[in-house]
Protein backbone atom coordinates (compact mmCIF):
# COMPACT_ATOMS: atom_id res chain seq x y z
CA UNK A 1 0.00 0.00 0.00
CA UNK A 2 1.44 3.80 -0.93
CA UNK A 3 1.82 5.92 1.73
CA UNK A 4 0.46 9.30 1.71
CA UNK A 5 2.59 12.26 0.90
CA UNK A 6 3.95 13.86 4.21
CA UNK A 7 2.57 18.15 4.27
CA UNK A 8 2.56 20.75 6.34
CA UNK A 9 5.59 20.56 9.00
CA UNK A 10 6.03 17.05 8.39
CA UNK A 11 6.94 17.56 4.42
CA UNK A 12 9.15 20.04 5.35
CA UNK A 13 10.62 17.86 7.93
CA UNK A 14 10.85 15.48 5.66
CA UNK A 15 13.51 17.09 3.13
CA UNK A 16 15.11 18.98 5.52
CA UNK A 17 13.69 21.84 6.19
CA UNK A 18 15.33 23.26 9.44
CA UNK A 19 12.16 23.73 12.05
CA UNK A 20 12.84 25.85 14.94
CA UNK A 21 13.22 24.17 18.59
CA UNK A 22 10.77 26.58 19.93
CA UNK A 23 7.58 28.63 17.99
CA UNK A 24 7.83 31.02 21.46
CA UNK A 25 12.00 31.80 20.23
CA UNK A 26 10.65 33.64 16.80
CA UNK A 27 8.68 36.48 16.22
CA UNK A 28 5.16 36.32 14.90
CA UNK A 29 5.20 37.24 11.39
CA UNK A 30 2.48 36.54 8.80
CA UNK A 31 2.70 37.38 4.79
CA UNK A 32 0.43 39.44 3.50
CA UNK A 33 0.16 40.41 -0.71
CA UNK A 34 0.63 43.53 -1.24
CA UNK A 35 -2.73 45.50 -2.55
CA UNK A 36 -2.53 46.41 -6.18
CA UNK A 37 -3.26 50.31 -5.18
CA UNK A 38 -0.22 49.71 -3.15
CA UNK A 39 1.81 48.26 -5.67
CA UNK A 40 0.79 50.68 -8.28
CA UNK A 41 2.23 53.80 -5.91
CA UNK A 42 5.05 51.82 -5.19
CA UNK A 43 6.05 51.10 -8.76
CA UNK A 44 5.67 55.10 -9.60
CA UNK A 45 8.23 55.94 -6.25
CA UNK A 46 4.54 57.65 -4.61
CA UNK A 47 3.65 56.34 -0.89
CA UNK A 48 1.47 53.84 -1.33
CA UNK A 49 -2.10 53.50 -0.35
CA UNK A 50 -4.56 51.03 0.53
CA UNK A 51 -2.22 49.21 3.10
CA UNK A 52 -3.85 49.17 6.31
CA UNK A 53 -1.67 50.09 9.82
CA UNK A 54 1.51 51.24 10.21
CA UNK A 55 4.28 50.45 7.93
CA UNK A 56 8.08 51.27 9.06
CA UNK A 57 10.72 53.45 6.89
CA UNK A 58 12.54 51.40 4.57
CA UNK A 59 10.30 48.29 5.38
CA UNK A 60 8.16 47.91 1.79
CA UNK A 61 9.83 46.87 -1.59
CA UNK A 62 11.64 49.62 -4.13
CA UNK A 63 9.99 50.79 -7.16
CA UNK A 64 12.05 47.98 -9.25
CA UNK A 65 10.44 45.06 -7.51
CA UNK A 66 6.72 46.39 -7.99
CA UNK A 67 7.52 47.59 -11.63
CA UNK A 68 8.85 43.80 -11.81
CA UNK A 69 5.47 42.59 -10.33
CA UNK A 70 3.36 44.37 -12.74
CA UNK A 71 5.64 43.33 -16.16
CA UNK A 72 5.31 39.76 -14.77
CA UNK A 73 1.69 40.23 -14.62
CA UNK A 74 1.39 41.76 -17.85
CA UNK A 75 2.46 38.31 -18.92
CA UNK A 76 0.12 36.41 -17.34
CA UNK A 77 2.23 35.02 -14.61
CA UNK A 78 0.52 34.12 -11.66
CA UNK A 79 0.04 36.17 -8.69
CA UNK A 80 1.29 34.02 -5.94
CA UNK A 81 4.98 34.11 -8.20
CA UNK A 82 4.99 37.78 -8.68
CA UNK A 83 3.24 40.12 -6.09
CA UNK A 84 5.63 41.29 -3.12
CA UNK A 85 4.11 40.17 0.44
CA UNK A 86 4.48 42.88 3.10
CA UNK A 87 5.95 41.38 6.47
CA UNK A 88 3.34 42.23 9.43
CA UNK A 89 4.26 41.53 12.93
CA UNK A 90 2.01 40.48 15.86
CA UNK A 91 0.67 44.15 16.52
CA UNK A 92 0.01 44.21 12.68
CA UNK A 93 3.13 46.63 11.89
CA UNK A 94 4.56 46.17 8.76
CA UNK A 95 8.34 45.18 9.11
CA UNK A 96 9.72 44.20 5.91
CA UNK A 97 9.09 42.79 2.84
CA UNK A 98 9.26 39.59 0.51
CA UNK A 99 8.57 37.18 -2.44
CA UNK A 100 9.29 35.05 -5.40
CA UNK A 101 10.74 36.75 -8.53
CA UNK A 102 9.01 34.78 -10.87
CA UNK A 103 7.68 31.45 -11.38
CA UNK A 104 9.59 28.18 -11.36
CA UNK A 105 11.81 27.49 -14.02
CA UNK A 106 12.84 23.82 -13.79
CA UNK A 107 11.49 23.37 -10.31
CA UNK A 108 13.67 26.21 -8.98
CA UNK A 109 12.44 29.71 -8.17
CA UNK A 110 14.01 32.90 -6.75
CA UNK A 111 13.17 34.95 -3.55
CA UNK A 112 14.01 38.34 -2.62
CA UNK A 113 13.53 39.68 1.12
CA UNK A 114 14.22 42.64 3.47
CA UNK A 115 13.58 43.65 6.82
CA UNK A 116 12.94 47.53 7.63
CA UNK A 117 16.40 48.48 9.76
CA UNK A 118 15.00 49.68 13.01
CA UNK A 119 13.75 45.51 12.96
CA UNK A 120 17.15 43.32 11.63
CA UNK A 121 18.29 41.09 13.89
CA UNK A 122 15.23 40.30 15.38
CA UNK A 123 14.56 36.42 13.14
CA UNK A 124 12.16 38.29 11.16
CA UNK A 125 13.71 37.43 7.79
CA UNK A 126 14.29 33.94 9.21
CA UNK A 127 10.59 33.52 10.00
CA UNK A 128 9.85 35.32 6.60
CA UNK A 129 11.76 33.18 4.54
CA UNK A 130 10.40 29.71 6.13
CA UNK A 131 7.30 30.62 5.26
CA UNK A 132 8.27 31.03 1.24
CA UNK A 133 10.17 28.35 1.43
CA UNK A 134 6.82 26.68 2.39
CA UNK A 135 4.57 28.46 0.01
CA UNK A 136 6.84 27.13 -2.26
CA UNK A 137 7.09 23.71 -1.73
CA UNK A 138 3.26 23.82 -2.09
CA UNK A 139 3.11 25.56 -5.42
CA UNK A 140 5.32 22.82 -6.70
CA UNK A 141 8.97 24.02 -6.44
CA UNK A 142 11.77 21.94 -5.45
CA UNK A 143 14.64 24.45 -5.11
CA UNK A 144 14.77 27.80 -4.13
CA UNK A 145 17.67 30.59 -5.25
CA UNK A 146 18.74 33.21 -3.24
CA UNK A 147 21.15 35.35 -4.71
CA UNK A 148 23.03 37.99 -1.26
CA UNK A 149 25.64 40.02 -1.93
CA UNK A 150 28.90 38.64 -0.25
CA UNK A 151 29.09 41.62 2.10
CA UNK A 152 25.86 41.31 3.76
CA UNK A 153 26.62 39.03 6.37
CA UNK A 154 23.73 38.37 8.31
CA UNK A 155 21.85 37.98 5.21
CA UNK A 156 24.21 35.02 4.00
CA UNK A 157 24.52 33.38 7.69
CA UNK A 158 20.44 33.36 7.58
CA UNK A 159 20.75 31.64 4.31
CA UNK A 160 23.45 28.88 5.85
CA UNK A 161 21.20 28.72 8.83
CA UNK A 162 17.95 27.57 6.82
CA UNK A 163 19.96 24.84 5.16
CA UNK A 164 21.06 26.88 1.94
CA UNK A 165 24.24 25.87 0.47
CA UNK A 166 26.15 28.74 -1.41
CA UNK A 167 27.29 28.61 -4.82
CA UNK A 168 29.54 30.58 -6.96
CA UNK A 169 29.69 34.67 -6.89
CA UNK A 170 28.60 36.34 -10.07
CA UNK A 171 28.11 39.61 -10.73
CA UNK A 172 24.90 41.20 -12.17
CA UNK A 173 24.19 43.65 -14.70
CA UNK A 174 24.24 46.57 -12.27
CA UNK A 175 27.79 45.49 -11.02
CA UNK A 176 26.94 43.74 -8.08
CA UNK A 177 28.44 40.20 -7.05
CA UNK A 178 25.86 37.72 -5.45
CA UNK A 179 26.14 34.81 -4.46
CA UNK A 180 24.21 31.77 -5.23
CA UNK A 181 22.60 30.21 -2.32
CA UNK A 182 20.47 27.68 -2.82
CA UNK A 183 17.73 25.16 -1.02
CA UNK A 184 17.78 22.40 -0.31
CA UNK A 185 21.52 22.34 -1.25
CA UNK A 186 23.39 19.32 -2.03
CA UNK A 187 25.01 17.83 0.02
CA UNK A 188 28.15 16.21 -0.55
Amino acid sequence: MARARPTGWRAARAIGLPMSASSECQPAIRLETIPFAALIALAEGMPPVGLNGRCLEGALPPPEVARRAWRLLSEGREERWCLPYAMRDADGVIVGACGFKGEPCLGLVEIGYAVAPERRGAGIATVAVRLLLERALAGGARQVLAQINPDNAPSSRLAARLGFMRGEVLVDDEGEPLAQWLWPGERG
